[in-house]
């Protein structure tokens, strides 16, 4: 579509002709517009900008269920758990926004920022814990993982009456056996 005016912010420019449907359009014509708003612009890649790299940080990851500990680079701006992943490492984890306790440990030496975990209250925060699906390191940072079940307890436990629900085997046939 071409335009019958040019707006007032703008001087002549040529434009791209576009087929004009004849039957419809015969008076009209392209005009030519331009822009006085000339903004430089510069486009680089994460390797051409030197001095305006992230910082990373090492982080370890002591697997306590799988018995290993993962050693990788992770920088500030990027998730634990992601950056793990893109190193080929696997961590637990389950939702990724940081409202579940899967991806929970506790640090044991360090610092991270999770200002998303949802999934764990402040104060569990404050003696420690973090989630690594939303946590970004913000130094060194050594971490252990914890039972999901354990930090759910932690987490919820007081508003439960009358403590950890038992399983009952005997309702979890009936359940199998309806399927």
């Amino acid at each position: 579509m071409a335009l019958a005016f040019p707006c007032t912010f703008c001087t002549p420019f040529k434009l791209k002709t576009s087929p004009i449907n004849r039957r419809y359009s015969r008076s009209i014509r392209p005009q030519a517009t331009s822009s006085e708003f000339r903004i430089p612009v510069e486009i680089s890649s994460p390797a051409d900008r030197g001095s305006m790299a992230v910082p990373t940080h090492k982080v370890t990851v002591h697997d306590r269920q799988r018995g290993v500990v993962h050693e990788f680079e992770v920088p500030e701006d990027q998730y634990i758990l992601h950056s793990a992943e893109s190193q080929n490492i696997t961590l637990p984890f389950a939702c990724r926004h940081g409202c579940c306790t899967s991806c929970a440990v506790r640090v044991k030496s360090g610092e991270l920022r999770q200002p998303q975990a949802l999934g764990i209250s402040a104060e569990l925060k404050s003696q420690g814990y973090a989630l690594l699906c939303v946590g970004f390191p913000t130094s060194d940072l050594e971490v252990e993982t914890q039972d999901e079940d354990e930090v759910y307890w932690l987490q919820f436990g007081r508003y439960f009456a009358r403590g950890p629900i038992e399983r009952d085997d005997y309702a979890l046939e009936l359940a199998m056996g309806d399927e």
